[in-house]
This record gives C-alpha cells, structure tokens and sequence, in this order.
C-alpha cells in the first residue's frame, strides 16, 4: 500500500482500498459540489478518475470551487481539476471538456465506470446521465441542489422518490417518472432553500454536498457498511 494512503487503509482494511485502487469513477461537473467530491475521492485512493465539466474558471468561482484560484482563471476546469490531483496523488486521470445533454453523453463518458456522480447543474444533463447510468447498469448518485443553502450539516443521501421540498428534486422526479426510472439514490438538503433573488452560494454547503456524494461512492464500491463494522470494532473492544 502506498505510504499516501495508510491512514485510509486503517479505517477501510486492506480488501477496501485494493477495489478503491481498482475503480473507475466518473465526476460529472466539477464546481462546488462537484470538486470537492472529485479531490475527495482521489485522496481517498480511488485508482482512476474521469472528470468532466465544459466550463471555465471565472473570479464568481472563488468562493466556493475547489480548483478555482486566480491562477486557474480562465482555464478548463477538467484541466485544472487534474493538475492539482496530480499535485497530491498519483490517481490516473482523464478528462473531457464537455458539457453533458442527450447528444454528448455518450462522447462524454467513455470506457467504463464502477460508479458515476452527477454534480452538474442543468437539468437535461442530470437526466441524459441517469438514464446513460440505467440503460447500462452503472450506479449512479445525483446530486440535488445545494444553493440558496447555509446549513452543512443538512445533507444526507436517499431514493430521489422519498425527498421533498428540493425544487431541483421535483423537476427531476418528473424527469424520471417519464422516462421509466423507478429509483435514484441523491444527494439532498433537508433544508428548505432560502428565498434570494438568484443563486447564491455558500461553500460549506457546497463543499458539505460533495464530501457525502465521495463518502456514499466510496462507501459503495468498497462495501463498506458503517454500522456493522462499528459493531464488530465495539464487540472487539469490551470482549
């Protein structure tokens, strides 16, 4: 195991990290939520990751994107996103500087993938990758809205069928419903957002929102079950 990853490997154990090592996950939209996923999951020991986003980094970004800094103004945020994994870890990253629709997904996401996390912000994109995901039998995790939001310790995960008061989460039920999708696993706000006049954007929201989407993946493609293997560490302890 690499030295990087010891501390990791003392909490997951050593069958963990080797299918860490061995995934391919894909990180589509890498702002707010998005990029602090991405980072997240890199310095966890994902083995690879593809990263996707057709944007730029402008100065609105500071204030709550990862990979934006007055240096990568200007620059794709693929681009940036994997200077600065590579600056960390030796994760093997691709990129796509794409933004996703009906038309480009499949250009977007190519080869394979263990596990797909949607972080981008326009509906039609949140929908072409959620059936891209069904129609392949990819796990995917979605993530719901995360601005005009203050509270970071409000987000969880669950089926996108048993949220309410998320006006993105609607729309995307509806979405769904059309299109013969039974079940979504999202990342949602139990915070009902605040009424502004736009989107503001608050970064321990946003950045709360991508660290539980990179802990339920990496939960997932390890197998990892929280409360058993809390139980079997408690049993151990006071036997």
């Amino acid at each position: 195991m690499e030295e990087t990853f010891v501390r990791t490997e003392i909490l997951l154990g050593k069958p963990a990290m080797a299918r860490l090592a061995a995934a391919r996950v894909a990180v589509i939209g890498l702002g707010g939520v998005g990029g602090h996923c991405a980072e997240a999951l890199a310095r966890a020991g994902v083995g690879a990751l593809h990263l996707v986003d057709g944007d730029v980094f402008v100065q609105s970004n500071l204030n709550r994107q990862l990979f934006a800094t007055y240096a990568t103004l200007g620059q794709e945020k693929p681009t940036a996103a994997a200077q600065r994994i590579a600056s960390f870890c030796a994760c093997a990253v691709t990129t796509a500087h794409i933004f996703v629709t009906e038309d480009t997904v499949a250009d977007a996401l190519s080869g394979g993938f263990d596990y797909i996390v949607d972080a981008c912000d326009r509906l039609s994109g949140k929908v072409a990758l959620v059936r891209f995901a069904h129609e392949r039998g990819i796990p995917i995790l979605s993530c719901m809205g995360a601005g005009n939001r203050l509270d970071a310790t409000a987000f969880t995960v669950a089926d996108i069928f048993s949220t309410e008061g998320c006006p993105l989460a609607r729309r995307m039920r509806q979405a769904l419903r059309k299109a013969g999708i039974p079940a979504l696993d999202c990342v949602i706000s139990r915070e009902i957002p605040i009424a502004c006049e736009g989107i503001g954007s608050f970064a321990p929201a946003t950045g709360a929102a991508g660290l539980v989407a990179a802990g339920y993946v990496i939960r997932q493609t390890t197998n990892y079950n929280v409360q058993t293997t809390m139980k079997e560490k408690t049993a151990k302890q006071f036997s």
